[in-house]
């Protein structure tokens, strides 16, 4: 039996400043996402083209997608295996490269989850869940660049 989830998001353009986008310096580039039943997310472009720094935007929230992703789905397998995990924190990493044409694209995205663990004996096995959770993540699985892992391990 095929399984299948669907999502929706209503993306607003809040940045037009009485003039639309009659020419590229006349408009704002900040729009809200809402989901039903959640706060709104005030999202514009990044700063390089024109953006807002005060708000995410698209590559932002991309990469916390990837990275909230692999940590829900280690946590999950962690669960599985015995791993008692106390605390995880991910300072992820992205490189987006720009073409000639104006496009561009993600070359590059490591995680470098800091995981706190509480037995320092089993510290090996941890490591090797962060392989199987990159195998599952819906997010990674979805991407066209590789996601890499650099994490590290403390024990209380």
């Amino acid at each position: 039996m095929k399984r299948e989830h669907n999502y929706f998001t209503t993306i607003r353009w809040t940045g037009n400043q009485g003039k639309g986008t009659s020419n590229y310096k006349a408009f704002e580039r900040s729009y809200i996402v809402s989901v039903d039943n959640k706060p709104d997310i005030h999202g514009s472009s990044d700063p390089a083209f024109r953006g807002d720094r005060t708000k995410y935007n698209p590559e932002e929230l991309l990469l916390a997608s990837l990275s909230s992703c692999h940590m829900l789905w280690y946590l999950h397998l962690c669960s599985e295996a015995g791993i008692n995990v106390i605390d995880y924190t991910d300072n992820a990493h992205a490189t987006m490269v720009e073409t000639p044409d104006g496009g561009g694209r993600f070359s590059k995205v490591v995680l470098n989850p800091r995981v706190t663990i509480s037995d320092s004996s089993i510290i090996e096995r941890a490591k090797k869940l962060h392989l199987k959770a990159n195998e599952f993540c819906f997010i990674a699985n979805s991407v066209n660049f590789k996601v890499d892992h650099n994490p590290t391990f403390n024990s209380q």
